[in-house]
């Protein structure tokens, strides 16, 4: 399985600070991920400090015994 995460870094809030708002999706998922089976196909939206989606997270793949 694989966990894949993508972010529009080029808009809005997160265009005038990547690293802050990057780690504050990475904290706010990291803590967050215990409300989801962590199954093939499980995902969600990701969105920056405005309450905009710019990404998403999902997983992919088979998985894992």
């Amino acid at each position: 399985m694989k966990f894949v995460l993508e972010v529009e870094v080029d808009e809005g809030k997160i265009a005038q600070d990547p690293a802050g708002e990057l780690g504050r999706i990475l904290r706010y998922w990291g803590g967050n991920l215990h409300h989801y089976a962590m199954a093939p196909g499980d995902g969600s939206p990701v969105y920056d400090s405005e309450y905009r989606e710019v990404g998403r997270w999902h997983l992919t793949g088979e998985p894992t015994a």
